[in-house]
């Protein structure tokens, strides 16, 4: 029998009615497929503090991945874009410098409008990627055999 995979699963709470379903379709995708594991989930206020949680979670060498998630929309009053470059470019020095797989379900909408027909529409968005994250997690995972 596999090990079961412990993974770390950081939400940021902008938006969180969107962002945590990223992680039922994370847990869904898991269970169907299988895949035994146990995930422990993580608030942080925004995306721009999942980096340094991903690093300080991915140190302790309890987690066999972490996965982040976020939605990061244009306010209009800042641009957004520096805000997403640096979460990403802050979780890949987090899995560089850690060498524990961390993965990026964070999206960067251009146009999001806090109408009912958008957050419908993120909402099932981020079930579907929280679900492609699981199955890249089990892909780095059998690579890690």
């Amino acid at each position: 029998m596999t090990k079961p995979l412990n993974i770390a699963f950081i939400k940021a709470r902008w938006h969180a009615d969107i962002v945590d379903r990223a992680l039922e379709g994370f847990t869904s995708d898991m269970a169907d497929a299988g895949t035994p594991c146990t995930v422990a989930a993580f608030d942080v206020p925004g995306a721009f503090e999942m980096p340094l949680l991903a690093k300080k979670l991915a140190q302790t060498g309890k987690y066999d991945a972490i996965v982040a998630a976020a939605l990061v929309v244009d306010g209009g009053i800042y641009r957004h874009d520096f805000v997403a470059q640096a979460v990403v470019s802050g979780l890949m020095q987090a899995q560089m410098e850690s060498g524990v797989p961390t993965f990026s379900v964070s999206l960067t909408p251009h146009h999001f409008h806090a109408s009912d027909e958008h957050k419908h529409f993120y909402r099932e968005h981020f079930v579907k990627k929280g679900a492609e994250a699981a199955n890249a997690v089990r892909m780095v995972a059998a690579l890690a055999v």
